[in-house]
């Protein structure tokens, strides 16, 4: 497994090195094996590519290092790893966890010393395995530990000034969320990806479950979702094999590559401690040391930051600077390593000396590095940005040599003041956009190149047959009608098919054999018994075979929710589109500079609630972007606002990842936040934010959305705790039909639990002005034909479970919204009066319908047309003669006709 490579092998991987050409995993592992004068040629190449990285962030021949204090907050851990002194038994030590008297003692005393970084190091989730933990926990009032670790980092922050750097070991998304208010970086190596080392008995990470290599990959990657700064790194000779190295590297490399969040590469050497399982494996040499860090500075490129730790590597500080490392992490002239504390950190004035005898200069950073400071958002939470600024050089992002000083830490309250372009709900139907892309396309959303990797097989931008819904919304840009299954002049199929006699649904004899034919009977006898298989062929019904689907579907509707076609007369608000999430299929979102952002005044909120109400409205849809001036109660407050103004208002607010948002930065569960919520006067939620539920789409689709398994917990959760919810699909984009039908299992599965979705929403992809469109990674959102099939397949798979099934007038044109009420869809959504994200994206359908528009839509298919309330109830008769009066949509958005003057 570690053989040495040949002499040729060598020559050619030093030649492409040296030659700056991309290295794959096998020249790195060649490479890995350099010693002599291989080495030092690998460690010229090395240095090269360090110092022009350097010179393009205009610090030339400067090495970094952060003045730090460790903070060993616990040293209990539920992992056993086979290397490790620091974490140890309750027995062993005085308490569970460092007091907060301790915490803030040794925070200043390394105050005082000019420290910049509080270091909190700790096991991971002790109370999982520690009973002790768990009590001491309980006692003190926190939840978890990553409660204690929060409060404590709002501590140091508010009493000392420094600035917390997080290693809590594994973390999940939403973990993030909840500690990057109170960090501006926080950190996990990943120490290898040999699996090897994980799962066989007498190995170095055997029984540690928290060192499963992809669970620790998905924390690096969460990071970069949650725009995090984040230090990790390898540990090398700890049994892993010179392959696993390189694969190490490159797994790093792609996560960086994709997410641009991993702020700097530790490359730490193992050594051997008495009394662990593996006191007596050797050593990792430091020329095998100087090699790893040369192949990592290689693959890594110039932009990344690699470390070596001063205290590990003996008298060779110039070795590992020809190695091509540009710092040397934290050092602290207070405490001791407590994970290798027979190890002691040199002197700072020594470490300085040495750097300068290797050609450099030694400078002092913070623990977020300068690139995120001088970046600001997203990178650091606003919460944080005065801290860092009163220890950063506002040119350089290093730090001032200056002590800290506490600043209070606390929610920003400059987020309610009207600000930007507050007229673009008005604006986007008249004069559009002012540009249709951000400013920061380049980056914001992480790296295209990476991402198109991610792409599942089959799905993105490869055009299909009957690519592209056409300006009529059904295939074609001069309107008429695909010849796709559409049997009428309007795009409608025929009605005169009805249920059969036998008390099943009648199979038409026009369809196609075989498994066609199988499905569709299925749909039409046994709705609940599709299979998997049988969906997807129904999702490719063309032509008869289409026209017997919708047909099918339209029977079950017919059953379900009878003939009427409802719609509610509502409002939608956005309160501000600013927002730094990083949806790449976004066009709404802006950053706080852009043109077209803007955010509204409570007072704002409450005016256009006020006019809905005098046109009739019976419900507001609100919801806006992760804005991160916005206080954690803002959610609150927004409803309370519609409440005071339109007591009897339904107040339908706040997407699961809003729900995330505001939970994170109260530090509530999602539970306690719902229902506070609910008792400032939420009546409902949306349930966008869903996408497609399944990760491999979502991590492509978005950057740091919120995962599925958190986008479900936040639905099920409302619906206990009783605030019912919409659900909701976006499809056409870098799916396939495959995740289609998985996504309708799910939403079946939640609502047979939980009974809480009124209704199904089917959201086709708007794709004109959406990054990831823009990008040449998604399609052109789904055809007419599998706009039509989808919403039939909808009605079938969620029949028995969810009784509407909703499109959106929004997205598709009238034909085809006929179309799929022809097929399974009894609902139109709402009269909205301002709807600016679809419009933002490209759509070209209008902010808003008045009930006579959706009247005449609705017309040719010879339905009755019924407003309904939120829930499906039926309004009172003043708030139908109040729609009446205002044609379902107040004044002040109305698109005026210019008055033609004789000349």
């Amino acid at each position: 497994m570690n053989a040495n490579p040949t002499d040729a092998a060598m020559r050619r991987a030093l030649a492409r090195a040296r030659d700056g050409k991309a290295l794959d995993a096998a020249e790195a592992t060649v490479l890995l094996h350099a010693r002599g004068t291989d080495l030092d040629r690998l460690l010229e190449h090395a240095g090269r590519v360090r110092d022009a990285g350097l010179a393009s962030v205009g610090r030339e021949g400067t090495i970094t290092y952060s003045r730090k204090v460790f903070i060993p907050l616990t040293r209990l851990c539920r992992d056993r790893c086979g290397y490790c002194t620091f974490a140890t038994a309750p027995g062993k030590l005085p308490a569970p966890f460092l007091s907060p008297d301790e915490v803030l003692a040794i925070a200043r005393q390394g105050a005082a010393m000019g420290c910049k970084e509080a270091l909190f190091t700790l096991g991971d989730r002790p109370e999982d395995r520690w009973h002790q933990a768990r009590e001491w926990l309980d006692a003190h009032g926190y939840d978890d530990t990553l409660s204690y670790v929060r409060a404590m980092a709002v501590r140091v922050l508010e009493e000392t000034g420094l600035l917390p750097h997080l290693n809590p070991g594994v973390l999940t998304w939403r973990d993030l969320q909840r500690l990057k208010p109170v960090a501006p970086s926080m950190g996990m190596m990943l120490e290898t990806t040999s699996r090897r080392l994980f799962e066989e008995k007498g190995q170095a990470h055997y029984g540690s479950p928290d060192k499963d290599p992809a669970v620790r990959l998905r924390v690096l990657e969460d990071a970069g979702r949650s725009n995090v700064p984040f230090t990790t790194g390898i540990l090398i000779g700890i049994g892993e094999t010179v392959a696993d190295r390189a694969e190490s590297i490159f797994a790093i490399r792609r996560v960086a590559r994709e997410y641009g969040g991993v702020q700097e590469v530790i490359v730490q050497n193992f050594r051997a401690k008495p009394d662990t399982a593996m006191r007596g494996m050797p050593d990792a040499d430091l020329s095998e040391l100087a090699a790893t860090i040369a192949v990592t500075r290689l693959v890594l490129g110039a932009k990344m930051r690699v470390q070596a730790p001063p205290n590990l590597i003996g008298d060779e500080y110039a070795l590992m600077i020809r190695a091509g490392i540009d710092d040397w992490g934290g050092v602290s002239p207070v405490t001791p390593d407590h994970v290798n504390p027979e190890r002691p950190w040199p002197q700072i004035e020594e470490l300085a000396a040495r750097t300068a005898a290797a050609g450099y200069d030694l400078k002092e950073r913070l623990t977020i590095y300068p690139e995120y400071v001088l970046a600001g958002e997203p990178w650091l939470d606003p919460r944080l940005r005065g801290h860092v600024d009163a220890l950063a050089d506002p040119e350089t992002g290093l730090a001032r040599d200056l002590r800290p000083q506490g600043l209070p830490w606390q929610e920003p309250d400059g987020g309610f003041s009207a600000s930007g372009r507050t007229d673009l709900h008005v604006e986007v139907d008249a004069s559009g956009r002012a540009q249709d892309r951000r400013d920061d396309f380049a980056h914001v959303y992480g790296d295209w190149d990476a991402l198109r990797e991610r792409v599942p097989a089959g799905a993105g931008a490869t055009p299909a047959a009957d690519a592209g819904t056409g300006a009529d919304g059904l295939g074609n840009a001069d309107g008429r009608n695909n010849a796709d299954g559409l049997s009428g002049a309007d795009g409608v199929t025929g009605a005169g098919e009805r249920q059969g006699s036998g008390g099943g649904r009648a199979v038409a004899g026009g369809a196609a054999g075989g498994d066609m034919r199988e499905a569709l009977r299925r749909a039409a006898a046994d709705p609940a018994g599709l299979t998997d298989a049988q969906a997807l062929t129904l999702l490719g019904a063309d032509g008869a075979d289409l026209a017997e689907l919708c047909r099918v579907a339209d029977d079950l509707r017919r059953e379900a929710a009878g003939d009427d076609v409802t719609y509610v007369v509502n409002r939608n608000i956005n309160f501000t589109n600013v927002c730094y999430t990083g949806c790449r299929f976004c066009a709404f979102a802006q950053r706080r500079t852009d043109a077209d952002a803007f955010t509204l005044s409570l007072d704002q909120v409450a005016d256009r609630a006020a006019e809905a109400w005098e046109a009739g409205a019976t419900e507001v849809c609100m919801q806006g972007g992760i804005h991160p001036d916005l206080p954690g109660t803002a959610y609150f407050d927004i409803a309370r606002a519609v409440k005071e103004r339109c007591p009897d208002m339904h107040v339908h607010a706040f997407s699961p990842m809003e729900v995330i948002n505001g939970a994170s930065r109260t530090d509530m569960s999602i539970h306690d936040w719902l229902v506070a919520a609910k008792e400032a006067g939420v009546d409902s939620l949306p349930g966008t934010a869903a996408e497609i539920l399944d990760d491999d789409v979502r991590w492509v689709l978005t950057k740091g959305k919120l995962p599925t398994r958190e986008w479900v917990e936040v639905i099920t959760t409302a619906h206990r705790v009783g605030l019912p919810t919409t659900a909701t699909m976006m499809y056409g984009h870098v799916d396939t039909p495959a995740h289609w039908v998985a996504h309708l299992r799910l939403i079946r599965r939640i609502q047979e639990e939980t009974g809480g979705f009124s209704e199904f929403v089917l959201l086709p992809f708007v794709h004109h002005s959406a990054p990831i469109y823009l990008a040449g990674i998604a399609r052109p959102g789904p055809t007419a034909r599998e706009n039509r099939a989808v919403h039939a397949l909808a009605r079938v798979m969620l029949h028995g479970a969810i009784a509407n099934i909703q499109c959106s007038w929004v997205k598709l044109q009238d034909d085809l919204c006929r179309a799929v009420l022809a097929g399974g869809v009894n609902d139109l959504g709402g009269t909205l009066m301002e709807e600016t994200i679809s419009r933002m994206a490209g759509s070209e359908n209008g902010s808003y319908k008045t009930i006579s528009d959706i009247a005449a839509m609705v017309e040719p298919t010879g339905r009755p047309l019924r407003q309904r309330l939120t829930g499906y109830g039926v309004p009172s008769a003043e708030r139908v003669a109040a729609a009446r009066a205002s044609d379902g949509v107040c004044r002040s958005v109305r698109r005026t006709i210019p008055l033609v003057t004789p000349s």
